[in-house]
């Protein structure tokens, strides 16, 4: 069994982001960077199916130097190969998921797997564009998986208000979700043997990117919270001020 699980290298959740003097990108300094949160989902996903039908994981991800970190990580996890697309530059969704599938067609895979979303753009579709440029049916937000011997699958989705129940066939593509497993930590051994381990550095295929970033800005500020009261008497003040201020009733 073939797998890749494609992951992203973003500023750790807990990092204070700020806006660059250009504007339109995000400071770096002091921003500490990890895997996203719902790749390490998919990586071990991907490890739990390689142990279970033998064969190997290889993780690839788009970016700079700065993104064999994350890299390293997963092979710290099992993952058995690593791939850098190599690019300086900023792409979009498209751009990205064409750079993903260019490699991901050459490595003909039975399972692919992303996160539903990387936490930095969130627009949680790389995944399914991928699946649409090497035509292979995609199942997003996963939260559980069973893969058989002949390659069928049964997996359960989150949807609004319960879970859908999808089947499948292999090779196929699907966006992992919380709930899906619980990543492991790398131990000692692993993090030792991934220092070792080769990343195999490649050109990213070109695309065209169709989506420019005209600005960033940080959110509005939130207005400072008013007591209106302390008893039943401030409950009529109260529904005013939410009809006629707040406007959220």
């Amino acid at each position: 069994m073939k797998v890749v699980v494609c992951i992203n290298h973003v500023p750790d959740t807990e990092t204070k982001i700020r806006v660059a003097a250009d504007g339109i990108a995000i400071d770096r300094a002091g921003v500490n960077f990890m895997m996203s949160p719902y790749d390490e989902i998919a990586v071990e996903e991907g490890l739990r199916i390689r142990d279970k039908f033998k064969g190997d994981v290889t993780v690839v991800s788009l970016g700079n130097d700065a993104s064999k970190e994350t890299l390293r990580k997963a092979l710290a996890m099992g993952a058995d190969r690593a791939v850098l697309l190599r690019d300086d530059g900023v792409r979009d969704s498209y751009a990205t998921a064409s750079a993903l599938a260019a490699e991901i067609k050459g490595l003909a895979p039975d399972v692919v797997l992303f996160g539903r979303q990387s936490i930095d753009y969130d627009d949680a579709q790389v995944g399914a564009l991928v699946a649409e440029l090497l035509s292979l049916p995609s199942v997003a937000v996963v939260v559980k998986l069973d893969i058989a011997e002949d390659g069928r699958v049964v997996c359960e989705r989150e949807i609004e208000g319960g879970h859908e129940v999808v089947h499948t066939k292999l090779p196929a593509v699907f966006m992992a979700q919380k709930g899906l497993n619980d990543p492991r930590y790398p131990s000692l051994k692993g993090i030792m043997a991934a220092k070792s381990k080769p990343i195999e550095e490649k050109p990213a295929a070109p695309s065209e990117v169709r989506v420019q970033t005209i600005a960033l800005r940080n959110p509005p500020a939130k207005n400072p919270g008013r007591i209106i009261g302390t008893d039943a008497s401030a409950v009529r003040e109260l529904v005013r001020l939410l009809h006629e201020e707040a406007k959220v009733i």
